[in-house]
Protein backbone atom coordinates (compact mmCIF):
# COMPACT_ATOMS: atom_id res chain seq x y z
CA UNK A 1 0.00 0.00 0.00
CA UNK A 2 1.57 3.27 -1.21
CA UNK A 3 0.68 6.58 1.03
CA UNK A 4 -0.13 9.57 -1.28
CA UNK A 5 0.82 13.34 0.21
CA UNK A 6 -1.67 15.16 -1.64
CA UNK A 7 -2.70 18.51 -0.37
CA UNK A 8 -6.26 19.02 -0.19
CA UNK A 9 -7.25 22.15 -2.51
CA UNK A 10 -10.04 22.93 -0.81
CA UNK A 11 -9.80 26.66 0.62
CA UNK A 12 -11.88 25.95 4.08
CA UNK A 13 -11.46 28.42 6.78
CA UNK A 14 -9.63 26.85 10.24
CA UNK A 15 -12.50 26.47 12.88
CA UNK A 16 -9.70 26.42 15.79
CA UNK A 17 -7.97 28.85 17.85
CA UNK A 18 -4.27 27.60 18.48
CA UNK A 19 -3.84 28.38 21.70
CA UNK A 20 -0.34 27.56 22.54
CA UNK A 21 1.17 31.13 22.08
CA UNK A 22 -1.95 32.69 25.01
CA UNK A 23 -0.44 29.83 27.12
CA UNK A 24 3.04 30.64 26.62
CA UNK A 25 2.66 34.36 27.23
CA UNK A 26 0.48 33.91 30.66
CA UNK A 27 3.41 31.59 32.13
CA UNK A 28 6.17 34.32 31.04
CA UNK A 29 3.92 37.17 32.49
CA UNK A 30 3.07 34.45 35.96
CA UNK A 31 7.02 34.29 36.06
CA UNK A 32 7.74 38.13 35.56
CA UNK A 33 5.18 38.78 38.53
CA UNK A 34 6.83 35.83 40.62
CA UNK A 35 10.57 37.98 40.22
CA UNK A 36 9.03 41.31 40.72
CA UNK A 37 6.84 41.06 43.55
CA UNK A 38 9.40 40.05 46.26
CA UNK A 39 11.81 43.19 45.11
CA UNK A 40 8.66 45.41 45.00
CA UNK A 41 8.06 44.16 49.00
CA UNK A 42 11.82 45.34 50.27
CA UNK A 43 11.82 48.78 48.79
CA UNK A 44 8.52 50.11 50.21
CA UNK A 45 9.25 53.28 52.25
CA UNK A 46 6.96 53.74 55.35
CA UNK A 47 6.29 56.65 57.78
CA UNK A 48 5.73 54.64 61.03
CA UNK A 49 2.77 55.81 63.37
CA UNK A 50 3.38 57.56 66.69
CA UNK A 51 1.75 55.41 69.49
CA UNK A 52 -0.97 56.84 71.78
CA UNK A 53 -1.79 56.12 74.70
CA UNK A 54 -4.14 53.77 74.55
CA UNK A 55 -5.97 51.82 78.29
CA UNK A 56 -3.79 48.85 78.88
CA UNK A 57 -4.99 45.21 80.29
CA UNK A 58 -4.24 44.58 83.95
CA UNK A 59 -2.05 41.37 84.43
CA UNK A 60 -0.38 39.98 86.94
CA UNK A 61 2.64 39.49 85.31
CA UNK A 62 6.17 40.68 86.78
CA UNK A 63 8.36 43.20 84.71
CA UNK A 64 11.86 43.69 84.67
CA UNK A 65 13.09 46.74 83.10
CA UNK A 66 16.34 46.90 81.28
CA UNK A 67 17.57 50.68 80.75
CA UNK A 68 20.03 51.96 78.22
CA UNK A 69 21.31 55.19 78.34
CA UNK A 70 22.74 57.82 75.40
CA UNK A 71 26.63 56.54 76.37
CA UNK A 72 25.76 53.37 76.25
CA UNK A 73 25.52 52.30 79.94
CA UNK A 74 23.25 49.32 80.62
CA UNK A 75 20.97 49.36 83.69
CA UNK A 76 19.01 46.36 85.40
CA UNK A 77 16.63 47.70 86.92
CA UNK A 78 18.51 50.72 88.78
CA UNK A 79 21.99 48.74 89.32
CA UNK A 80 24.34 49.77 86.66
CA UNK A 81 25.68 46.47 84.96
CA UNK A 82 27.78 45.57 82.43
CA UNK A 83 26.89 42.96 79.02
CA UNK A 84 28.35 40.16 80.85
CA UNK A 85 26.87 40.68 84.09
CA UNK A 86 23.17 41.15 82.38
CA UNK A 87 24.00 37.61 80.33
CA UNK A 88 24.02 36.37 84.24
CA UNK A 89 21.65 38.08 85.57
CA UNK A 90 18.72 37.52 82.55
CA UNK A 91 19.74 33.37 82.53
CA UNK A 92 18.75 33.82 86.24
CA UNK A 93 15.87 35.33 85.31
CA UNK A 94 15.01 32.84 82.45
CA UNK A 95 15.36 29.81 85.33
CA UNK A 96 12.69 31.03 87.25
CA UNK A 97 9.34 28.95 86.66
CA UNK A 98 6.87 32.50 85.97
CA UNK A 99 10.00 34.40 83.95
CA UNK A 100 9.51 38.15 83.76
CA UNK A 101 8.40 40.26 81.22
CA UNK A 102 11.35 41.83 79.90
CA UNK A 103 11.27 46.10 79.37
CA UNK A 104 13.88 47.45 77.39
CA UNK A 105 13.91 51.37 77.63
CA UNK A 106 16.60 53.17 75.48
CA UNK A 107 17.41 56.77 74.84
CA UNK A 108 16.29 57.32 71.43
CA UNK A 109 19.86 59.13 70.34
CA UNK A 110 21.32 55.79 71.27
CA UNK A 111 22.70 53.83 68.30
CA UNK A 112 20.17 51.42 66.85
CA UNK A 113 23.15 48.48 67.23
CA UNK A 114 23.51 48.68 71.32
CA UNK A 115 20.17 47.83 71.63
CA UNK A 116 20.23 45.15 68.93
CA UNK A 117 23.12 43.29 71.24
CA UNK A 118 21.06 43.86 74.51
CA UNK A 119 17.87 42.25 72.51
CA UNK A 120 20.32 39.38 71.55
CA UNK A 121 21.24 38.60 75.13
CA UNK A 122 17.71 38.37 76.32
CA UNK A 123 16.94 35.83 73.03
CA UNK A 124 20.03 33.77 73.82
CA UNK A 125 18.29 33.04 77.45
CA UNK A 126 15.21 32.07 75.98
CA UNK A 127 12.79 35.11 77.42
CA UNK A 128 10.52 35.78 74.63
CA UNK A 129 8.30 38.22 76.39
CA UNK A 130 9.96 41.63 75.27
CA UNK A 131 8.52 45.24 75.58
CA UNK A 132 10.41 47.95 73.50
CA UNK A 133 8.82 50.71 75.39
CA UNK A 134 8.05 53.84 73.82
CA UNK A 135 7.04 57.66 75.00
CA UNK A 136 3.26 58.33 74.67
CA UNK A 137 2.51 61.71 72.74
Amino acid sequence: MARTFKRKQSMAAISEINVTPLIDLAFALLIIFMITTPLLEQSIPLDLPLETQKPQSTRDDEFQTISVERDGKVYWGKETVTLARLDELLASAAARSAPPVISIRADKSLPYQKVIEVIDLVKANKLTRISLDTQVR
